[in-house]
């Protein structure tokens, strides 16, 4: 694969994907989607973890994805 190959990061479906799940994330954490249950300080830690989990897998993804493309040789 060349370089050229590769498309920018925010054209790419899983770059739409991980930011709609960070906002979804972020919006749970803060408590603007509480539900004003009981538990909602389990819906901010997953809110939470949901984000964080999302922001890193789409930084590996394209870590990925440029190191294949660009040949580091660790692929």
């Amino acid at each position: 694969m060349n370089a050229t190959a590769t498309k920018p990061g925010c054209k790419t479906t899983e770059f739409w994907l991980s930011l709609l799940a960070t906002l979804l994330g972020f919006l749970l954490a803060s408590g603007v989607m509480d539900q004003a249950q009981a538990d909602s300080w389990i819906a901010r830690i997953v809110g939470g973890l949901v984000a964080v989990l999302a922001t890193l897998g789409y930084s590996a993804s394209r870590a990925k994805v440029k190191s294949e493309t660009f040949g580091d040789g660790s692929a």
